[in-house]
């Protein structure tokens, strides 16, 4: 799968990042369920700082940081619940390609793909035909997906009622 000519999958970062894991609890069995990968500079910057950084030029990269971070970190902590990983819905020009540096990074830590959960933001206002795309790719490949801060911002009844993730957060 080689990427198409409208993105900018070579544009680097020009700020590094981090991750921060929070854990997300199974209320009914008291368990953690999984821990949900959360940006952060490396210098302890909050997600809001670092996303300011994100623009068009950079989106695809960001994103794909973001990822491949998440599981290597989440692999050297010894993770053995699931990880669950925010990401642009914009900044996925064909999801099938853009899940290649993902596999690549399962693989190379070692980490089990059938745990990595792919959650998208209330934040990012996406077309509902692309974010279905996006989601049935991803759950063909083996991967969940979730709604993050299901009834918040634009991830609201209309997305649930055009595609039924595996989870549904509420904050």
């Amino acid at each position: 799968m080689r990427p198409c000519d409208s993105c900018d999958c070579d544009v680097p970062l020009e700020f590094s990042i981090a991750m921060a894991f929070q854990p997300i609890v199974d209320v009914e069995n008291e368990t953690i369920f999984a821990h949900e990968a959360l940006v952060r500079g490396e210098k302890g910057e909050g997600a809001w700082e670092i996303l300011s950084r994100v623009n068009e030029n950079n989106r695809y990269s960001f994103d794909q940081t973001c990822r491949t971070t998440a599981i290597r970190i989440a692999s050297e902590l010894g993770c053995q619940q699931r990880l669950s990983i925010n990401f642009l819905p914009n900044a996925v020009y064909e999801p099938e390609a853009c899940l290649q540096f993902t596999l690549k990074a399962a693989k190379k830590y070692n980490f089990p793909r059938e745990k990595i959960i792919f959650e998208v933001t209330e934040h990012e206002r996406v077309d509902s035909e692309k974010i279905v795309d996006i989601f049935r790719t991803y759950q063909n490949k083996g991967f969940l997906t979730a709604i993050d801060d299901f009834g918040e911002g634009f991830a609201g009844l209309n997305l649930l009622a055009q595609f039924q993730p595996d989870i549904i957060k509420l904050d």
